[in-house]
């Protein structure tokens, strides 16, 4: 098979973190959900453990009780956050909390919530390298999911602030106690598709060969 190189590095390159333009009107099928988590599925897990776990949830009244949790973790530090940028003068920051603080007033507006999960906790002062292989068994798998929803018109955002206050949704959603929440992502189709890449640092000022 011969890859559109230029169709495959536009929807890399504008894959973003979506807040403000999620479309919180619209429906979004549970078959839409599911064929990306197929897709989702295809990526690498270490050792071949395959220990990704998906929680959906479409609930209002569950969405509802989740953002009430992560409102609770995230207020204080989005508005200290936000008020360190525009101290800074650092714009672009300051637009994405601004964007996040948006996210926090309206989570349970948002049609879908996922829980990307892992099977399997980490013991208590667990060495790098077990880390590294226990979520670098989930965050592909979180990537290819978020990389599915932008071919199909849909966005989202990973967040982790929710998980300040896991334990309480852990009990929330009924999750068994080995099963480990990674992240909380809104799922939903986006007021237009017209994304464009970020401004980032040149590659040759971050990289590095062979030694530092």
């Amino acid at each position: 098979m011969q890859f559109d190189i230029a169709m495959t590095d536009e929807l890399l390159a504008t894959t973003r973190a979506v807040r403000k333009r999620l479309d919180l009107d619209r429906a979004v099928p549970r078959d839409v959900i599911l064929e990306c988590l197929e897709l989702a599925v295809q990526a690498p897990t270490g050792s071949n453990t395959q220990g990704w776990r998906w929680l959906v949830i479409d609930d209002a009244a569950q969405r509802a009780a989740l953002a009430t949790l992560y409102r609770k973790a995230a207020s204080i530090y989005l508005n200290q956050a936000n008020d360190a940028a525009q101290a800074r003068g650092d714009r672009q920051t300051e637009r994405v909390y601004d964007s996040a603080m948006w996210l926090m007033d309206n989570l349970e507006k948002v049609p879908v919530h996922l829980i990307p999960c892992i099977e399997g906790r980490p013991p208590a002062n667990a060495p790098a390298a077990m880390l590294a292989g226990l979520y670098g068994s989930i965050f592909p798998a979180v990537w290819s999911f978020q990389l599915a929803l932008r071919a199909r018109g849909l966005g989202s955002a990973l967040t982790t602030l929710h998980l300040v206050h896991e334990q309480e949704a852990a009990a929330l959603l009924g999750l068994p106690d080995n099963i480990l929440q990674v992240a909380l992502l809104p799922v939903a189709y986006t007021r237009g598709t017209d994304f464009k890449r970020a401004a980032r640092p040149p590659v040759s000022n971050i990289t590095h060969w062979n030694r530092w």
